[in-house]
């Protein structure tokens, strides 16, 4: 009994692992299809302000704690080592490489995952989907690609704005409430933080925004029937796009590094 269990599960998960690359395929080719029609676009802008506009409070708030916590745990310790002055070095590097992209993925699997899975599962549930497949349109084209794209294009740019938020804030604790000269403060920032950082930030948002799209596609595309089953997609959705954040951000954060490496030596933070 033990055995077929384990190899029931096993088979279950790779017939699911290939259904999900079947549609991310499916998604794709159709992107590559209608990637210069206007009627496209129109089914994107809505997604847009959903996914884009609403998610602006939660990263802010988040982008804004993150810089002040980053500040007020690094004072102490850059201090004692007579490193105070770089602190703006280590805040700036830290959220735009890693803290950043991160964290505003998190925020948005949660937030807009959970949204988009929730309301493609109960398209699925209430038969709509099989509806426009009647009708002879592709459900992928008209109720995934625009979601997915959104998801893409804009998470770079709340990525961003997070950033914004967290190193302003840092500064703000940093020559405000502990007295960091703000030349010298701003002067190692910009020594330190060079388009290289910038372009890593970027490279995982667009990661994470792909991921968390396409998971809460799939995932919302085949949620069982039923409100349960429409819940327990949200979060097996959540859980999956935080999961594959964990692993593609140590995957690229390795791979990057040893580009950089390679092309530029070891960087220095001080």
């Amino acid at each position: 009994m033990i055995i077929r269990s384990i190899g029931g599960g096993t088979i279950n998960a790779l017939e699911s692992f290939g259904r999900f690359w079947t549609f991310a395929f499916r998604t794709v080719r159709w992107i590559v299809a209608g990637m210069f029609s206007p009627r496209n676009w129109r089914l994107i802008m809505p997604q847009f302000y959903e996914i884009g506009n609403r998610s602006v409070p939660v990263i802010a708030i988040t982008g804004t704690f993150v810089g002040l916590v980053l500040a007020v745990q690094a004072y102490d310790q850059l201090d004692a080592a007579g490193f105070a002055d770089h602190m703006g070095v280590l805040i700036n590097v830290t959220l735009v490489q890693e803290l950043g992209p991160v964290l505003a993925a998190v925020m948005l699997a949660g937030r807009v995952g959970g949204a988009l899975t929730a309301e493609l599962g109960t398209m699925n549930v209430t038969e709509q989907i099989d509806a426009l497949r009647v009708m002879g349109a592709d459900p992928i084209q008209h109720l995934v690609v625009p979601r997915f794209l959104a998801c893409l294009l804009l998470a770079p740019v709340l990525t961003l704005f997070a950033d914004v938020c967290g190193s302003l804030s840092g500064a703000w604790v940093a020559i405000m409430l502990k007295g960091i000269p703000t030349e010298p403060y701003y002067y190692y920032t910009e020594w330190a933080l060079e388009k290289w950082d910038l372009m890593v930030g970027f490279i995982k948002s667009m990661a994470f925004g792909g991921i968390i799209g396409m998971l809460a596609c799939y995932k919302g595309f085949n949620c069982r029937a039923g409100a349960e089953g429409v819940g327990r997609a949200c979060t097996e959705a959540f859980v999956a796009s935080f999961i594959a954040i964990l692993i593609v951000d140590f995957c690229l954060a390795t791979s990057l590094m040893g580009l950089y490496r390679v092309f530029f030596g070891f960087k220095s933070l001080v």
